[in-house]
């Protein structure tokens, strides 16, 4: 008998459930799945994860924001500091370049310092030192106390509202700062303030960094009356009870006995401080934080048990459902309770029908993360493209790294082309198909980005752009995306159109040396080249370099596997990938991580590549890969993620993986299996479906599957549709420790096209 880690409805010691596989039916009570989060798993390394109090999808991500700047403080927070200059109501989780920290609120004690400071000179500064020993983290609720000040500080959040508790020592000189020129990795460009009772203050914070023109109003209402309110130009004190200025400041000053506890409520809003404090009103009416609190937890574990899994082990179960919460922190709301919303044509629009969203990382997650919100978000879905169309309506084009209301153009590609395209080959309904298909066609017939070159030539020069084989590439996966769009709407004339330009990767694709490469013209390739060398937004690939970008055309597997002659030299240039090793230089992107010879698992390109091995008839060799990926790339410790986790791509892969599964191509709705690492999961579905997946056999030795069995019939495909998946059943998969011939016959493997 295998010892197992039963949720229970209560939290419980985590090794006190043992029980045979299989031994019960899956129950359909919540259960306690917040306990195996763990918000420190990807704290460290290149991690950038946002640690703090949030909802699944929520506006507000409250939480500590370091003194410490640079790469990997993206999030505002790295476990290897312990400084706190503000409790910030927006953070990045994941990403690559810095951003947000809007709306900072810092109590203290004792003399009045207007400038959070520096390690060198602490005491002219108002940050604070604390202990992680003195952290306490749960999905939706986080504490810590300030060692400075002697001040416990709770926070927990609604959608909307940040809610704050802090319990101060005796003092009468205690304060709020509320510092409105801090954020992270931005500038603030124009700050307001202002008094409006007793008891409330309002403003804005507009900032300039990665979003150009991003802008947050607050309210926020205290529990204690204010008894002084003072404001500051940066550090210059102002006359009056309000001001407007760059880098405005206000401190909030009253005296508290010890152990006092005062209570803040910080609505945010993308287009009024009225709205804001409607979001107040409407989410968090009261004072009782612990519910509130609890609130928070309970929402959390709602989309936690939307996948109910039992493992081998504790470090098992953190790993899954600490992904499956870094997948849920983003794309964030970004309107109102009243559905206003501040659109990228920069006007204010008022009652939205959906709920308008932001932070769209698309370049990351269309490979995995929004393959994995159709089957655990699929109420969300609609909004996401929904929101897609609003920006296209509104900038002319769909969104390719949307933040805050801005185009930050980040990335190269059209990623919101295959997500939109999922969606409605998925059958999805809750928005215009109509548009949808113009929005898509329209934006890969634009002539900016490089898609100017597409059209008149089928591919990109490299002396044109960097990045041109990188862009050429994605550019090819979105036509194909649109073409099946086009076949599927009868518009054969744009299905022909679009599958020509689809078949443009081949022209980065150099036979002589087997790679893909920049061209300069129809018959000249860049020189010199060199397969393994990385130039960091200097060469045609973006984050990578070209043995790892040679793969990158997961909508035609087929055409790939035909471009390198066959089954036997792709597979054994697929097996070159992971053992071949060289120096990349030292202008490679440090985002090039998680190596298996050339395999970069820290980086999404690479993140289909190990699938496809079983398009070729060798799934053997896709078990052992994504194995050895979920064993030694994930894990439960500060280093746990073995790159930027990428507003839950990185989680999305693992959460996939582990149940056996992985979309490949982007649009077709075809999950392909691999090596699953759980025993039991149970997918709870809309309308009461559940899809049970049942694993026999499973253990670190058995990573090869044997046979199959779906609804009780045998089953041979080496994949699963989308279809089969959402429609509810019962799949069996028995392990074994051996490679065997299970889904090897051509008419079994993975394939691109469905009709």
């Amino acid at each position: 008998m295998k010892k197992k880690f039963y949720f229970a409805l209560t939290l419980t010691l985590f090794a006190s459930q043992a029980f045979s596989q299989h031994s019960s039916k899956p129950s359909k009570k919540l259960k306690n799945l917040t306990q195996y989060v763990d918000q420190y798993i990807g704290t460290g390394f290149h991690g950038h994860v946002f640690v703090g109090a949030n909802v699944p999808f929520g506006a507000v991500q409250l939480g500590p924001t370091n003194l410490s700047t640079g790469w990997d403080w993206c999030s505002g927070y790295h476990i290897s500091d312990s400084t706190i200059v503000g409790f910030q109501h927006t953070h990045l989780s994941g990403t690559g370049i810095g951003g947000l920290g809007d709306i900072s609120f810092m109590p203290t004690t004792g003399p009045i310092k207007m400038m959070k400071g520096t390690l060198a000179d602490p005491k002219n500064g108002y940050f604070s030192l604390f202990s992680h020993k003195d952290e306490v983290i749960r999905p939706g609720f986080y504490s810590v106390k300030l060692r400075r000040y002697g001040i416990g500080v709770k926070l927990t959040a609604s959608k909307r509202v940040g809610f704050h508790e802090y319990t101060y020592p005796a003092s009468a000189q205690s304060h709020i700062v509320i510092d409105l020129a801090e954020g992270v990795a931005d500038e603030s460009t124009e700050t307001f303030i202002k008094l409006v009772n007793k008891n409330t203050i309002e403003g804005y914070r507009f900032s300039s960094g990665w979003a150009d023109s991003a802008r947050v109003y607050f309210a926020a209402v205290l529990s204690k009356p204010i008894e002084k309110f003072a404001v500051y130009d940066t550090t210059v004190l102002q006359h009056g009870i309000l001001l407007k200025g760059k880098k405005v400041k206000g401190v909030i000053t009253f005296s508290t006995k010890q152990g006092e506890k005062v209570l803040v409520k910080v609505g945010i809003s993308p287009v009024s401080s009225a709205n804001a404090l409607l979001n107040i009103n409407t989410e968090i009416p009261g004072w009782d934080f612990n519910k509130i609190a609890s609130d928070a937890t309970s929402g959390w574990n709602t989309e936690l048990n939307k996948i109910q899994i039992k493992a081998d082990s504790l470090s098992q179960l953190k790993k899954f459902y600490t992904a499956a919460y870094h997948t849920m922190i983003a794309p964030s709301v970004f309107n109102d309770v009243n559905g206003d919303y501040w659109g990228t044509d920069k006007k204010v629009h008022k009652g939205a029908s959906f709920t308008n969203l932001t932070t769209f990382s698309l370049w990351d997650t269309y490979r995995a993360a929004n393959p994995l919100y159709t089957i655990m978000q699929p109420d969300r879905v609609n909004d996401i493209i929904n929101t897609m169309l609003a920006i296209y309506k509104q900038q002319g084009r769909l969104p390719v790294w949307h933040l805050m209301a801005n185009e930050t153009n980040t990335m190269v590609g059209n990623s919101a082309v295959p997500v939109v395209v999922d969606a409605y080959l998925k059958g999805f309904k809750g928005f215009d198909a109509k548009l949808a298909y113009e929005a898509v066609k329209t934006t890969q017939m634009r002539d900016m980005r490089g898609l100017n070159f597409v059209k008149k030539l089928g591919y990109i020069p490299a002396d044109s752009t960097v990045e041109s084989v990188a862009m050429g590439l994605e550019y090819a996966i979105d036509d194909w995306c649109i073409a099946q769009m086009a076949l599927k709407m009868g518009k054969q004339a744009d299905y022909q159109y679009f599958s020509k330009r689809a078949k443009y990767y081949q022209n980065y694709f150099d036979k002589q040396t087997g790679f893909m490469r920049g061209k300069i013209s129809a018959t000249q390739w860049r020189t010199p080249f060199d397969p393994i060398k990385a130039r960091h937004q200097q060469d045609d690939f973006t984050e990578g370099n070209s043995w790892q970008y040679t793969w990158l055309v997961p909508e035609d597997v087929e055409g790939l596997i035909a471009l390198q002659g066959g089954d036997g030299p792709f597979v054994k240039k697929l097996d070159s990938l992971f053992v071949v090793t060289g120096d990349m230089g030292s202008e490679a992107s440090p985002d090039i991580s998680g190596l298996i010879g050339q395999y970069a698992h820290g980086n999404e390109p690479s993140h289909h590549i190990a699938y496809l091995y079983t398009y070729a008839g060798q799934p053997w060799k896709t078990a052992e890969k994504v194995r050895y990926v979920m064993e030694n790339f994930y894990t439960t410790n500060f280093d746990g993620i073995i790159g930027n986790e990428d507003v839950g791509q990185m989680s999305a892969w693992y959460v996939l993986s582990a149940l056996g599964l992985y979309q490949v191509n982007p649009a077709n709705g075809m999950y392909v299996f691999g090596s699953p690492v759980v025993n039991d999961a149970v997918i709870n579905l809309p309308k009461g479906k559940k899809f049970h997946i049942v694993v026999k056999n499973n253990n670190a030795a058995n990573k090869y599957i044997d046979s199959i069995a779906l609804n009780g019939k045998k089953y041979t495909h080496n994949f699963l549709s989308y279809k089969d998946l959402t429609s509810g059943g019962e799949l069996i998969i028995t392990m074994t420790n051996k490679p065997g011939d299970f889904g090897t016959a051509q008419a079994d493997r993975p394939h691109s096209l469905n009709q």
